[in-house]
């Protein structure tokens, strides 16, 4: 894994306007930036991004089967105790989930470790599926690049496969998210593109002017019924919504499905290390009350909780971060090392939420930007990166989008 320093295409910020990518640059910095590329070998992708992403996936899965069926953990994850069987049932019911993002902590050595996972409301997919591949070809083709170079991207055509697996052509989908938010509009674009190429109809309503029928229905803007939803919108926000009341009664597929409020919660964290301690992908993580517990030496601390924390206390002694279970682009998050707090985000509305405690795994330095992997999982399979990159160590929403390719 290298960063290498390239020539920027002449036009790009015009190309990318006429392609809608508003948000190239945002709050006075360059979002988009491809005055250098992250370049990968073949191997690295393979056998150390690719394939341990699709075995993650695999495991939050089990840990979803476990999480359903207790509800000390639906507890202890925030579900609200009047919707947990909402979630439960969804899982019951198999309902498809399409897609979301592991952010990976890795520098070209070793395995790359779980930093979280952005299983429900991810962004930055139209960078990641899209212009990422339009900079990959225009700079083979202006030899910019060597030849042979290729791109670990099949984003936007696993999301049309997944359509096309999930829904019989001419099905009408309807795609929604906050008004007024660039960011977000693009993400919910390039998820309506795959729909309508894989042949379903794909209709986009501002979230604010969805309404409910007299028959308990989802309507969007127009009235039409809405069959199936999907929403750029987390699910810890909307169950806490007034119309959450009316979900289960709707007849309205969410995507994605309710299960997947599971998976993007730092409460998987501490779920996975208790069922994969030691897996090579992980990271020591911990409920931070558990932690309290343990070092109190109460009474209140679960034996193999107590037992696990032990064996990883040096580690988690030595540098661990703090995490509320719901946040967004860094919010709330801290690192502390050595007894004491290195580096904090500001504060945010997601202080209040209870929080977990997960080994601090150092971000690779690349000429003072610091870069986290983002690997795509759509369905169950790992198929495409992107990277974001900040000067600090916890990445924030002034990060920058960087492409990379795999050298021939």
């Amino acid at each position: 894994m290298q960063k290498i320093a390239l020539s920027e295409r002449p036009g790009w910020r015009e190309k990318a306007a006429e392609l809608g990518f508003s948000f190239a640059d945002m709050h006075g910095e360059p979002y988009w930036d491809e005055t250098s590329a992250y370049a990968f070998t073949l191997q690295q992708i393979e056998e150390d991004l690719e394939a341990p992403s699709a075995e993650l996936h695999s495991m939050c899965r089990e840990a979803v089967a476990q999480i359903v069926v207790s509800e000390e953990l639906m507890t202890r994850l925030g579900v609200p105790e009047a919707y947990r069987d909402l979630v439960a049932d969804s899982w019951a019911r198999n309902e498809p989930e399409i897609y979301g993002r592991f952010d990976l902590a890795y520098d070209g050595n070793g395995p790359a470790k779980l930093l979280e996972y952005n299983a429900d409301t991810p962004t930055s997919l139209y960078e990641s599926a899209s212009f990422q591949w339009s900079w990959l070809e225009d700079q083979l083709a202006a030899g910019v690049l060597p030849g042979g170079a290729d791109q670990f991207n099949g984003i936007h055509e696993a999301l049309v496969a997944r359509f096309r697996e999930l829904f019989p052509a001419g099905s009408n989908l309807h795609f929604t998210a906050m008004g007024g938010n660039p960011e977000d509009y693009a993400t919910v674009e390039a998820m309506g593109w795959a729909a309508r190429e894989a042949g379903l109809g794909a209709h986009y309503t501002d979230l604010s002017k969805i309404g409910l029928s007299e028959e308990g229905q989802f309507v969007d803007d127009q009235d039409r019924v809405i069959g199936t939803l999907f929403k750029l919108y987390p699910w810890e926000d909307l169950l806490r919504d007034d119309y959450a009341r009316h979900i289960a009664g709707s007849g309205c597929m969410f995507l994605e499905p309710a299960w997947k409020m599971l998976l993007s919660n730092k409460g998987i964290l501490p779920v996975l290390w208790q069922m994969f301690e030691g897996h090579p992908n992980l990271l020591p993580a911990f409920f931070e009350a558990d932690v309290a517990a343990a070092l109190r030496g109460d009474g209140q601390a679960v034996p193999e909780v107590r037992e696990a924390f032990s064996r990883a206390a040096d580690q988690l002694f030595q540098g661990h971060v703090t995490k509320p279970l719901f946040s967004r682009e860094g919010a709330s998050v801290s690192i502390i090392e050595a007894g004491r707090v290195s580096e904090a985000a500001a504060k945010s509305p997601y202080d209040h939420h209870p929080r977990v405690v997960q080994a601090y795994q150092p971000l690779p330095v690349f000429e003072g930007f610091l870069p986290v992997i983002g690997a795509w999982m759509v369905g169950h399979d790992c198929a495409g990166i992107g990277i974001r990159e900040d000067r600090l160590r916890i990445t924030q929403d002034l990060s920058r989008f960087k492409p990379h390719f795999i050298a021939p």
